[in-house]
């Protein structure tokens, strides 16, 4: 078809030639210049050349949004690029692409720590135990909101200071800013416990969707250590002479669950996440035996001694898990503290952490003259020797021998008589 200059009345009357789908008119003025009609009467311009011995097309847009002289100019203009060997169809995406990530990036500048914690928590739901996952839940929640156990509102996180920051306003003058904040000073314990979870974060965030958004050197550890006390060793522990009156009050709490978890931890010297996710699976009354997953060897076995087995076996069975909830959404034992708190306070006994249990185990153990590598098995503690390491492995026969001693010392201690027979088990009081 002979080419001829394009006007608004040459546009207006081209016409799709009869017969055919669509007819392709060429300008005579701009290269590559065509004006494409349908059978269905639409109409647009488009530019055709040859690019690296290929026919390239591309669509320039409707002649109703498109007057002449412009479509000539866009045509000059891919004409040129192609003549420097430019794919415009490759370009156009380029630039698209560029603008959708700088759209992102304007996106991802006004994201707050709020918006990505619940993002860092779900991608590492699977890998954390049901405590730990709630631990990062309260350490950032406001507060505000009604208890479901006691009375009163619940107390913001000491993290929630920083929820509204966006993360490229998280420098290390901005974390040492909230760490020298009288909240956070108030409460240095849980401030050092929300800076070593805001560093896990920072960390992971750099390998997530938020990489490079927050500062380097956020968290760094001069940031906690200019402005953190540093920590005192733990030693609380329940000393010979207050077993008795822990022991009474411990086994008085309206909870039977509570009560056998608490002794629980104070006969096993477990970690309180090991017990508290016990199932009935892991407990073998036959063999007596308790299978706890350890956060160090992955799993251990440990003696279920004979005490502790009349604990187990009275509680009452509504799920897989031994120490179980029918309030808990995880329909297991989940905060114990405060319990045990009641019972050291109506026992006028001092302080004394779950973990004080596990430390009060491995020290009332002392006692018996029991071999530190026993007790160090039994607790799931790494071996601290070359001879422990590689030659000393008890069999489970062995640790009972010495765990039952234990047990029986502590119960003695505690003016607990406590008489397991050939039918069964029973406690004199």
């Amino acid at each position: 078809m002979a080419k001829q200059n394009f006007t608004a009345g040459v546009v207006a009357k081209a016409q799709c030639e009869h017969g055919k789908q669509q007819s392709i008119y060429w300008d005579g003025k701009a290269p590559g210049l065509g004006l494409r009609v349908t059978a269905a009467g639409t109409k647009s311009y488009i530019f055709e050349a040859r690019l690296h011995g290929k026919t390239l097309r591309v669509t320039i847009g409707d002649v109703r949004t498109w007057p002449v002289g412009k479509a000539q100019s866009e045509a000059t203009r891919l004409k040129t690029l192609t003549d420097q060997g430019i794919d415009p169809r490759q370009q156009k995406s380029d630039l698209a692409a560029a603008a959708a990530a700088k759209r992102d990036e304007a996106v991802r500048q006004h994201v707050t720590l709020a918006d990505a914690w619940p993002v860092y928590l779900e991608a590492k739901k699977s890998k954390w135990s049901a405590r730990h996952f709630l631990d990062h839940q309260r350490i950032i929640a406001s507060g505000g909101k009604i208890k479901v156990r006691g009375q009163g509102e619940t107390v913001a996180g000491v993290l929630s200071s920083l929820s509204g920051v966006r993360l490229c306003d998280l420098t290390s003058e901005r974390v040492s800013e909230w760490l020298n904040s009288p909240e956070t000073i108030r409460r240095p314990t849980q401030a050092r416990r929300a800076f070593t979870l805001l560093r896990a974060f920072v960390s992971w965030s750099n390998r997530a969707e938020f990489k490079g958004i927050i500062p380097s050197g956020a968290c760094a550890s001069h940031v906690a250590k200019e402005a953190l006390p540093k920590p005192a060793a733990k030693d609380d522990c329940l000393q010979r002479e207050q077993l008795p009156l822990w022991f009474e009050h411990v086994r008085r709490l309206s909870n039977p669950v509570h009560s056998a978890y608490l002794q629980g931890l104070l006969i096993t010297g477990a970690r309180r996440e090991e017990l508290a996710g016990l199932r009935w699976d892991d407990v073998d009354f036959q063999w007596q035996s308790l299978t706890i997953h350890d956060k160090v060897e992955g799993q251990r076995i440990i003696p279920l001694t004979p005490y502790l087995a009349q604990l187990l076996a009275a509680l009452p069975r509504r799920n897989e898990w031994v120490f179980s909830s029918p309030t808990a959404a995880s329909g297991r034992l989940m905060e114990p503290r405060i319990g045990h708190n009641k019972a050291l306070a109506a026992a006028g006994l001092p302080a004394l952490s779950l973990h004080g249990l596990r430390r009060s185990f491995g020290t009332l153990s002392e006692w018996c003259e029991v071999p530190t590598g026993v007790v160090a098995q039994i607790m799931g503690h790494k071996p601290s020797a070359l001879a422990e390491k590689h030659y000393r492995r008890r069999p489970l026969d062995l640790l009972r021998s010495w765990h039952v001693k234990i047990e029986a010392w502590i119960l003695e201690q505690a003016g607990i008589d406590f008489v397991p027979v050939q039918a069964g088990l029973r406690v004199v009081n």
